[in-house]
């Protein structure tokens, strides 16, 4: 590849280039994918190239937002207690475990009625949740969650969910941290991952009727004191009676923005004005990412543009009903109805990514590196998906949906071929994005819960 000699003029229109990004970016070719940066004077790679870049691509530090400590107390008994569940035997954190970086370390989760936590959690009937968990540090910084981006934050600033006016003004107005106040709404009222088909009293609630659910677990919440004292305390201008489950939704979201917001990663710290945050090597590799067609789509503070791509990563597990087989996933066309959004996922946030793992929407791709080689040459890396990394009961579960995810592969894509050199440099660079304080979350399991339910841990 060519040598590219850079002039501070040449730099500011290269970064003027990459800061426009839509849902159909256009590759700033001015840039060679593994280009030797060099500046005017023949000196390496900078510091202060390397934050020009960064810019260029609105990749900057995370707001932080502060979160009064009732509230985030409130959030966390709601995130570990299985009393949210139909059969009171599954919580929020079962799939989002602080011992797997807020994930469960699996391709796809297993939800009511599993037994078990983490990797080997199972199911006596085989059956899983269509999509993998993500993870759930820096939601407060996000305006799509979930994997289609079902709960939005809109331009206008407005909340998309899926409950539509279920959702009542009332409702809304209390949401204070954005879409990740809604984050709660939804589990709870789906079957197999929180309510249950049947032996409780919210299984036997219409599946259409959120505003039911909602109702039935408040007034299991309210027959514990202990809980009221803490939502009245998390809310003191209301009385329990008065409130809904929004005021439980909004309390995990204060939770997750006010302890799972996450700043203080070697890049962070590189973004403050650190040059030794990084070393040589590391500068390298953010060298490589800012250059290549990577940063198109994770830009931004959470490395992801919050745009809808598909990027080819294999079908496995349920599926989300789709296609004639009813084992598919279409995507972000599950929210949008239109058939250009087939197999489209939002950009996965890249921050912490290297303890995250299993990768894409349905966990098909099992390391770090491997998912970063996909993207080269992924139409070849589709067809010839080897699911022998997967679980055993998940390998005959690959659907033969090949060709019809590549008829609608982001075209970005196209013509994408990386090296082991450049593969390794972009592995480099993504453990700069990892804030030490993630390897160990355990200190955010509360010792008990208001319900006096369990509270599950994984052992290690």
């Amino acid at each position: 590849m060519p040598r590219i000699t850079w002039t501070v003029p040449a730099l500011a229109i290269v970064a003027a280039t990459l800061v426009g990004c839509s849902d159909r970016p256009t590759e700033p070719t001015a840039i060679a994918p593994h280009a030797d940066l060099k500046t005017a004077s023949g000196s390496a790679i900078t510091p202060r190239l390397i934050r020009e870049l960064a810019a260029a691509r609105g990749i900057g530090p995370l707001p932080r937002q502060h979160v009064r400590r009732p509230l985030v107390r409130l959030g966390q008994a709601l995130l570990f207690d299985p009393i949210l569940s139909g059969n009171r035997n599954i919580s929020c954190a079962s799939c989002h475990l602080p011992e797997f970086a807020t994930g469960d370390g699996k391709s796809l989760s297993v939800g009511e009625g599993g037994a078990g936590l983490g990797p080997t959690r199972s199911h006596p009937s085989g059956t899983f949740i269509p999509r993998n968990a993500p993870p759930l540090f820096n939601l407060g910084a996000m305006r799509h969650l979930f994997w289609d981006g079902r709960v939005a934050v809109d331009e206008k600033g407005r909340l998309r969910t899926p409950a539509g006016e279920q959702l009542t003004p009332a409702m809304r107005r209390v949401m204070e941290f954005g879409a990740v106040s809604a984050i709660g709404l939804f589990p709870v009222t789906n079957r197999a991952e929180m309510r249950g088909l049947y032996g409780n009293e919210l299984a036997d609630i219409p599946d259409a009727d959120m505003q039911e659910i909602w109702s039935a677990l408040m007034k299991r919440l309210g027959a514990i004191p202990e809980y009221r004292r803490m939502f009245e305390r998390a809310y003191p201008d209301t009385r329990f009676e008065r409130m809904t489950f929004a005021h439980a939704s909004n309390a995990i979201g204060g939770f997750l923005v006010g302890e799972l917001t996450f700043t203080n990663s070697p890049w962070d710290r590189f973004l403050a004005g650190r040059d030794n945050a990084l070393t040589k090597r590391q500068l390298e590799g953010a060298q490589t990412f800012l250059t290549l067609k990577c940063s198109i789509c994770h830009s931004g503070a959470t490395f992801s543009d919050e745009q809808f791509h598909n990027v080819a990563v294999a079908q496995i597990g349920p599926g989300q009903g789709n296609g004639e087989t009813r084992l598919d996933d279409f995507g972000r066309m599950n929210v949008t109805g239109r058939s250009s959004d087939r197999y489209r996922f939002r950009t996965t946030p890249l921050r912490n990514v290297e303890l995250t793992g299993p990768y894409g929407h349905s966990g098909a791709i099992i390391t770090l590196r491997d998912f970063i080689d996909h993207y080269s040459e992924s139409d070849k890396k589709l067809l010839e998906y080897d699911p022998s990394q997967l679980e055993y009961v998940l390998q005959g579960t690959v659907l033969p949906n090949a060709m019809a995810i590549l008829a609608q592969r982001d075209t970005l894509l196209e013509g994408v071929v990386l090296t082991d050199e450049l593969v390794e440099n972009l592995v480099i660079y993504m453990r700069t994005l990892t804030d030490d304080r993630v390897r160990n979350l355990s200190h955010i399991t509360p010792r008990r819960v208001p319900s006096g339910l369990p509270v599950e841990r994984v052992s290690r």
